[in-house]
């Protein structure tokens, strides 16, 4: 099966592109490598160093290499820049993704896959979010991955183009780039790997769901048969969309903890002013996921942090040449 991957330079789309190959399918990367790395790139895979805002160069590559599956996790993922310049990541957040929607239908792609946010989607989650939940993101970021959502409902009620939504959780583990757009584990990994302080934004009790790239890039091969099982036409966007996580809330401050525990600390964390667009209680409930998708968590986060220490230790001696 032949699949384009948007971003599949990156963090989580190249352990994603590791996936399908490794399954046997033929892969395009389209990627700008804005954020993303060609030493990521699976040697198996092609890749086309464009941007999904032109769309041009999109529909020539698609016309081209005639996906049967659109697996699209090329994004801007920073959040504050979200709330700094709006604008632009709707640009690239929302104008981009249907840019690839438009050339999905137009060459007749059988299926859309779309790496949305189950941390910045459903805002405040005091108690795990089921994918039924009430939306009520906070920053931009937030807003474009639910307008995202609703185009691919429209799209498949319009012109019959079949999608799966995957809303992540915060994905951790080798080939997060710190000094990137990264998350907080990889920041942390690295502070403390060159034996520096530690910034924790706010009070430390603010809980995530953090959950392993690798079981991450399974869920993504069991949306893939998702698509071409006996799917019932959707009556709202939540009916094809499925929360990605490992269904525990760990706070700032125990994570950190646990991290500190396989680099020892020579210097205390200390703690910042909050950031505008972050959320103090992020949660989800997995049950969907593993009912319909089959999809369940297999690495435990103290095993997920040992493998993303010892990578990021790896790179540090090897001037960043992949690992798998």
């Amino acid at each position: 099966m032949r699949i384009v991957v948007t971003g599949g330079a990156g963090f989580i789309g190249s352990h994603v592109v590791d996936a399908y190959v490794d399954a046997g399918h033929e892969v395009l990367v389209i990627d700008n490598l804005s954020t993303g790395n060609a030493k990521n790139m699976n040697a198996t895979a092609r890749l086309e160093q464009i941007d999904i805002r032109d769309a041009q160069a999109v529909a020539q590559v698609f016309a081209s290499f005639r996906p049967h599956v659109v697996n699209h996790h090329a994004a801007q993922i920073d959040i504050r820049r979200s709330v700094e310049d709006p604008v632009f990541d709707a640009e690239v957040n929302v104008i981009g993704s249907v840019n690839l929607m438009q050339q999905a239908v137009r060459n007749r792609a059988e299926g859309f896959i779309f790496a949305s946010s189950g941390g910045a989607i459903y805002g405040e989650t005091p108690h795990p979010a089921v994918e039924t939940a009430a939306k009520a993101p906070i920053s931009p970021y937030g807003a474009a991955k639910a307008a995202v959502e609703n185009y691919l409902f429209a799209y498949r009620k319009t012109f019959g183009l079949n999608s799966v939504v995957l809303r992540y959780a915060n994905v951790y583990g080798p080939r997060q780039d710190p000094a990137g757009e990264a998350g907080v584990v990889s920041i942390f990994t690295s502070a403390l790997i060159a034996g520096g302080g530690v910034t924790i934004f706010g009070s430390g009790y603010q809980v995530r769901d953090y959950v392993f790239v690798v079981d991450v890039a399974r869920a993504n091969l069991l949306a893939r048969d998702r698509l071409f099982s006996d799917m019932q036409t959707p009556r709202n966007p939540d009916e094809s969309a499925f929360n990605i996580g490992s269904g525990r809330a760990t706070s700032v401050n125990a994570l950190y903890e646990e991290l500190a525990k396989i680099i020892p600390a020579s210097i205390a964390a200390v703690h910042a002013k909050s950031r505008p667009g972050e959320l103090m209680e992020s949660r989800l409930d997995i049950t969907r996921g593993h009912a319909v998708l089959g999809f369940s968590p297999r690495v435990k986060l103290a095993d997920g942090l040992l493998q993303t220490v010892a990578w990021q230790k790896n790179t540090k001696g090897t001037s960043g040449t992949r690992t798998r």
